[in-house]
Order: C-alpha cells, then structure tokens, then sequence
C-alpha cells in the first residue's frame, strides 16, 4: 500500500486535473485518501443536526400555534430561498473559496440553533422569529449545498469516486432514518435543550470541513451576470447525458412520491397505526442505505447507464407492489426495494454530473441538480396528494409507479448517449 504522501498525490488524478490512476487505485481504502474522512464527517453531523432541528421547529411550531397552517409556512420558509438564491450559490461556489464558504455557512447554521436555543430557554421564542430563523438557516443551506458538492472529486480519484459517493449517500440516508427518531428523542428535554445539540453539531461540521485536506487552485472570480448565472443550465442542455440523468431523476421522484401518502396508507389501507407509520417511514432510508454500503464495497464496473434506468424501472415496479400491497411486511420490503433502487440512480447521476463537468464550473451545475431534486421532493409530494383527492390513494400511487417506469423507457429512446454509458470511473471533465 502506498505512504500517506502518495496517497495524496493519487487523490489528484484524472478527477482532479492530476497525474493518471494505476490499477491499484480502487483497491484502496476509502478512509486512507486524506480529507476523505473529515468531508464524511462534516456532512453527516450537519446532515443529521438538519433532522434534528427540522423536528424541533414542527414540534414547537405547533406547541405555540396549535394550527396545521403554521406547519405549513414552516416548510415554506425553507423552500423560498432555494428557489431564489440557488443560482447566486452556484455562482458563489464556482467564484469564491468553497471551503470558506461551507464553513461560514455551518457557523451561521450553529449560531442560529443557539439563538434559538436561548429563546427557548428564555421564554421569548415567537413564531415570527422562528419563521426568520428557519429562512436564514434556509439560506445558509442553499450556499451550503453546491459548495459542499464539489469536495469529493477533490478528495478522491475517479476510479473510486463511485464508492465514495455511495458511502456518502449511505451516511447520508442514515442521518434522515435516525435524525428524526434522536430529535423526538432529544425534544422530551425541551426545545432549547435540543437546540443546543444543533449547534454543537454544525459547528462540529464547520471544524471538520476546516480540516479537509483539499487541493487545486483558487478560482478566478467573475461579477455575477446573466451569464455566469444561467452557465450551470446551458452546460447540463448541451450534454445528453448528464440532462437525461438529471431529468430522469426529477419525473421519476415526480411521479412516484408515494412516501407523502404513508400516513393515508398506514391508517387507511394497511390499519397499521403510528408504529406502521414508523416502518413505513423507515423503510426506503434503511433500503437506501442498505444499497450505498452494497455500492461502496462493490462498485458498478460496466452498463451503468442500463443499469440505471433498470434501478429507475425498479422504483417504478416496488412503487406499484407497495400500491397495491394491503399487508405490512409486503409494504415495507416494496419501500425498501425503492430505496435501494433510488441510491443506485444517485450513484450514476452523482458521478455524471461531479465527474463529467469541469471544476470551475461544479458549484453552478451542482446548484442545478439541487434545485431539480430539490423541487422535484416537493412538486412530487403535491402531486401525489392532489392526485389522490381525486382518484383515491390507491390508485395514485399505481398511477405514479406506472408513469415513472413509462419514463424510464421513453428516456432510454430520447437519451441513448445516457443508456451507453459504460464505467463510471472513465467518465472525464468536458
């Protein structure tokens, strides 16, 4: 095995403008490439003080309003700045030190889950300030995000790039299965108490991304137009690839958002009370991570574009069966089948759209994709609800599952580049 220096001289190769990898590369340890450990730690503790915290907010909100209404501004708070400063954040992050900005953004995260935390303690916490303090966490996320993106093709070769970006996304589901469940947890301590532990926990993240062993050159920085802007777009349209990704990504999660209608289906359809919604919940995170812990030991070698749109086919097929499944265990395995399905399809969509695109321009085309996944998440959960009041949940939930397996199959005619995608590790900037 090599010494730690050529540890680092590898970690520069092709996905980081460096020397070629040899064929030793992948069969190297994920956690011996420097700052690999540190980037895993700083996104899964922020990740997870996110749960943490989205909990403690809803659980407050409607102590002090007693109105579904006030939940609902809550989920809109976070969502506006996304819509308006996603391209600034992309631009920023292509313009600016990233690392800089992920750490300012972590302490502004930590500040504000303490100033909440003393408002808690204090008796003095309002609505209104929650709401200002939810859209400035909000903003922090949205700069947060596409600079965050663009550590790992600096912190590994291409070769294993893929592992990496499934022990990522694996570390990641698991902060979304227990982040919730610990922030229950930890509110029967009261809000402030809970609050607290945010904050120690982004600015645990804002030290570990610190200490990121990152390489390259600073980037030139450019005033903001139109231009620079609306570069993360025109750079996805003009490669077929990475937009028929992209775009599978967003229908498919359009339009098999059969997770919003869990609790219709644990009360209605299976008659399995809180705990089944509970399963429920827990079942496509535990599939998802189940999945990238597969990934991350054994790597797609060769078809993985076919594969993909197998994986998306799959989602579409385990999102009819928990449709049409009234027996709990069924349901649960047909979520968890889901999931796994949706990691492999992140895996090759990470990999396309981090390895296929040059490093001056990662932040703004890693603002796009998170907008794309961003609004299809909510679009999706809108859409399953409003299709559902008119056909009855059942029936939306087929409908969904049908539609995302008819998209996989027409994307496979409208976007053949994406189908003949071999190994992810030979994919290059350009």
């Amino acid at each position: 095995m090599p010494e730690p220096a050529d540890l680092k001289t590898l970690s520069r190769g092709p996905a980081g403008g460096g020397v070629p990898l040899d064929a030793t590369v992948p069969r190297l340890s994920l956690l011996a490439h420097p700052g690999l450990a540190a980037f895993l730690s700083a996104r899964l503790l922020s990740s997870f003080s996110a749960q943490v915290q989205a909990v403690a907010v809803g659980w407050q909100i409607y102590m002090l309003t007693h109105s579904a209404r006030a939940l609902a501004w809550v989920g809109l708070a976070q969502f506006l700045p996304m819509v308006c400063l996603i391209l600034v954040a992309g631009h920023a992050a292509d313009h600016f030190n990233r690392r800089a900005i992920t750490v300012a953004c972590q302490i502004v995260e930590a500040c504000g889950a303490l100033v909440m935390a003393a408002g808690s303690f204090g008796h003095w916490l309002t609505p209104g300030v929650i709401y200002g303090m939810v859209v400035l966490f909000g903003t922090a996320r949205v700069f947060e995000m596409p600079s965050q993106q663009t550590f790992l093709p600096a912190l590994v070769p291409a070769a294993i790039f893929p592992r990496a970006t499934a022990l990522s996304s694996s570390l990641f589901q698991f902060a979304a299965i227990m982040g919730p469940s610990v922030g229950g947890l930890l509110y029967g301590g009261g809000a402030g108490f809970c609050y607290a532990v945010c904050g120690a926990g982004f600015g645990l993240a804002a030290l570990s991304t610190y200490r990121m062993a990152l390489t390259g050159t600073a980037p030139a920085r450019r005033p903001m137009t139109m231009e620079t802007l609306l570069g993360g777009l025109r750079f996805i349209r003009a490669r077929p690839e990475m937009l028929g990704a992209i775009s599978l990504d967003l229908f498919a999660v359009l339009l098999g958002g059969a997770t919003a209608l869990l609790p219709v289906y644990a009360d209605d359809i299976l008659h399995a009370g809180p705990v089944g919604l509970g399963l429920l919940r827990m079942a496509p995170g535990l599939g998802a991570l189940a999945g990238g812990l597969i990934l991350a030991r054994r790597p797609l070698q060769r078809h993985a574009g076919r594969r993909m749109f197998v994986a998306v086919a799959v989602f579409g097929f385990a999102t009819i069966l928990f449709g049409v499944s009234t027996w709990l265990p069924l349901s649960v395995a047909a979520l968890a089948v889901l999931g796994a399905a949706d990691v492999l399809s992140m895996v090759v969509r990470g990999a396309l759209v981090q390895l296929r695109t040059p490093d001056e321009m990662r932040g703004r085309v890693s603002a796009v994709n998170t907008l794309f996944i961003g609004s299809s998440n909510q679009l999706g959960e809108f859409e399953s609800g409003m299709l559902a009041s008119l056909v009855g949940p059942v029936e939306a939930v087929v409908l969904g599952g049908v539609g995302t397996v008819v998209v996989a199959v027409v994307w496979m005619r409208l976007f053949p580049a994406l189908r003949r995608l071999d190994r992810l590790s030979d994919l290059r900037p350009g």
